[in-house]
């Protein structure tokens, strides 16, 4: 064998990897070009006028730039108020899921107790009923106990539905903290209370940073219960005050895009200061996978 046909047979495997490579950011590109390209639409859509939308100029970017829309999304829209309803209703039920759904994994798998495999099918079950298949009963039970028209109305059926999928993400995680930890902080003197807030509670931040994230995108964009359960004007969150800028006859577009791309923001926030834990989180899943 020539030196020319070794060398083209060593080169052979390089070629390979270099096409593999072209293959694989070509597919990333792609898939990045798609995820990001309803943003860009978003943005430019709320920068038109319904001339601009509805014409030749339809993902362009803007001939005008109509920064109007904001005002008006701001102004004449309320958006400010929805904006502060959604916040509380959002961190209410965030803050109550997250306690209930970890204290309640703690107690289900840290804790010895008859009847635990039960109760965890039993918390399991939520899973099974679509949200949005209990509007009726939930309807009637709020009206019993004069909740409608509060926030209560939206917290506690949102903290409810995530709290099946937060004990099932936080058990996942819990199940992966060996044993001796709890055996070694007991033997120096911590209790049941001092175990979880001292040695679960700080290994479980990737957990607690899924379970937030996404309790956070159900009860930020949940539409259903907040249009049915709230009639008031000034208790609205921003899906139903967004939804409220749609007009009977005619709707100017350009301020619901400017509406619905700042409605956008606190998620894009969300993702950006939480990324790093959202990777530990797959990370960990898969590890155990």
């Amino acid at each position: 064998m020539n030196a020319q046909n070794k060398q083209a047979i060593d080169s052979a495997p390089k070629k390979k990897g270099i096409v593999r490579k072209i293959a694989v950011y070509a597919v990333l590109i792609f898939w990045a070009f798609v995820s990001l390209f309803p943003v860009y639409w978003m943005l430019t859509f709320s920068l038109k006028n319904n001339a601009e939308i509805f014409g030749e100029n339809v993902i362009g970017l803007p001939k005008y730039w109509v920064w109007e829309n904001y005002t008006r999304a701001l102004g004449v829209g309320n958006m400010p108020r929805y904006f502060v309803n959604s916040i509380v209703v959002t961190v209410a039920t965030i803050l109550i899921t997250l306690v209930t759904s970890v204290m309640a994994s703690y107690a289900l798998t840290r804790l010895k107790w008859k009847g635990s495999k039960t109760m965890n099918k039993f918390f399991m079950l939520g899973l099974t009923i679509p949200i949005h298949a209990s509007i009726v009963p939930l309807y009637t039970t709020l009206a019993k106990v004069s909740m409608l028209n509060t926030y209560w109305a939206l917290i506690i059926p949102y903290s409810a539905f995530s709290l099946a999928m937060g004990i099932l993400i936080s058990i996942g995680f819990m199940g992966d903290i060996p044993y001796d930890l709890d055996e070694a902080a007991f033997l120096d003197g911590c209790g049941v209370w001092g175990i979880f807030f001292r040695v679960i509670v700080p290994l479980m931040t990737p957990a607690v940073a899924t379970v937030g994230i996404y309790t956070f995108l159900q009860c930020w964009n949940e539409l259903m219960f907040a249009n049915v359960f709230i009639s008031r004007d000034v208790l609205k969150t921003l899906p139903v005050g967004i939804q409220s800028l749609s007009g009977q006859y005619t709707t100017e577009w350009g301020p619901i895009g400017a509406a619905l791309s700042l409605a956008t923001i606190p998620t894009l926030l969300v993702y950006v200061f939480l990324s790093k834990q959202i990777q530990e989180s797959f990370i960990a899943g898969a590890v155990k996978g």
